[in-house]
Order: structure tokens, then C-alpha cells, then sequence
């Protein structure tokens, strides 16, 4: 109880967001790869996410000091704006302070880009999100799943990586952490050479 009250003083200067699906039968697939972001994370600054509110599973910490709030949405991918939207609400922020993780069929495989801001560009995850905050000025960072023929693009982003892909998105996903763990230290332009520059 004493750490849930220290928690709920925090109040967050970041939301940090893994786009993805509920459920076991959506975990490390594609398009969940947000959510091992997600993870990761929390492993490494020992942030729970043991609240679920407003459509999202949630944990406010401190990533380099700053604090933060990981968010899982708890909507299914096309509507993760309902989950988000709200959350930025309860704590006052901005587009710019909000920073979302999603995966990216226009990138091969365990490729790591970061952007500042930019369109949905297909994905409906980011659509949704525009959709509903208004704005298309928030930071993303783009893991690499690779692309297919538009018929098999369902399947593609439900379906799970083979066990060689799956060893370099998992390097990607520890390079995103590292870059979202500069972000709070350093800020946006040492954090975008740290993503943009070739695993």
C-alpha cells in the first residue's frame, strides 16, 4: 500500500504508450511489438502496471527521473485513441509529451525509426489516435515487422515472428527502450540519433 501512495503522487510529465491487442492470443505478435516495449520498461525501472482505468492498463514511475506513466491500451488496436485520449486528460498533457510505440510494415524487419511527429500512415493504430487527440504532433518510435502483399496484411500483423526475426525485433525492442531512457534524459534530438542510426 505504502508504494501504491509514493506512486500516486507522481504526476506524470510523459505518457508513454505500446500500441496493441488484449488478450494472450494477440501477445508477441506483430503488431503487439508496443507492448514489449511496454515491458521492457517496466522491468528495467520497476514501474507495475497494476492500474486499469479509462480502457488502459497503466504504471506512473520515473524513467532517468522524470516521470512517466506506461500505458498499455486495453481497446483493441483500431480504437487505441479511446484509451489514450482520456489519460492525457487526467493529467494535463500535451501531444509533445506524448510518446507512442507501434510497429511499421513500410520497415524491415528490426529496423528502429523515431519521427516527432507525422500522419497515421496507414496504420490505424496512429489513426485512431489523431482521430481522437486532434493532433499529429506527438513523437513516435516505428519497429520494423517488414512488408507483405496487401491481401496478407491481417494475417501478417496477427501472426508472430519466426524465431530469427523474433532475435532481432527483440534487439530492436532493448535499442527502443534505450532510446525512450535518453528522451527523458537528454531530450528529442540526442534520442532520434540514438533511433535513427543502423542497429
Amino acid at each position: 500500500m505504502a508504494f501504491r501512495k509514493r506512486a500516486e503522487a507522481i504526476t506524470p510529465l510523459w505518457l508513454i504508450v505500446g500500441l496493441g491487442n488484449p488478450g494472450p492470443e494477440y501477445a508477441r505478435t506483430r503488431h503487439n511489438v508496443g507492448w514489449d516495449v511496454i515491458d521492457l520498461l517496466s522491468e528495467r525501472h520497476k514501474i507495475k502496471l497494476d492500474r486499469a482505468e479509462q480502457r488502459a492498463r497503466y504504471g506512473v514511475g520515473r524513467i532517468e527521473e522524470v516521470p512517466v506513466a506506461l500505458v498499455k491500451p486495453l481497446t483493441f488496436m483500431n480504437v487505441s485513441g479511446e484509451a489514450v485520449k482520456p489519460l492525457m486528460g487526467k493529467w494535463s498533457l500535451d501531444p509533445h509529451h506524448l510518446l507512442v510505440i507501434a510497429d511499421d510494415l513500410d520497415l524491415p524487419v528490426g529496423k528502429l525509426r523515431m519521427r516527432e511527429f507525422g500522419s497515421h500512415g496507414g496504420h490505424n493504430g496512429h489513426r485512431s489516435l489523431i482521430a481522437k487527440i486532434g493532433s499529429d504532433q506527438y513523437p513516435r518510435l516505428k519497429i520494423g515487422i517488414g512488408s507483405v502483399d496487401k491481401s496478407q496484411t491481417v494475417d501478417h500483423v496477427l501472426g508472430r515472428f519466426n524465431p530469427e526475426d523474433r532475435t532481432d525485433v527483440d534487439r530492436t525492442v532493448r535499442a527502443a527502450a534505450e532510446t525512450i531512457e535518453i528522451l527523458m534524459r537528454s531530450g528529442m534530438s540526442p534520442a532520434m540519433m540514438r533511433a535513427n542510426d543502423p542497429l
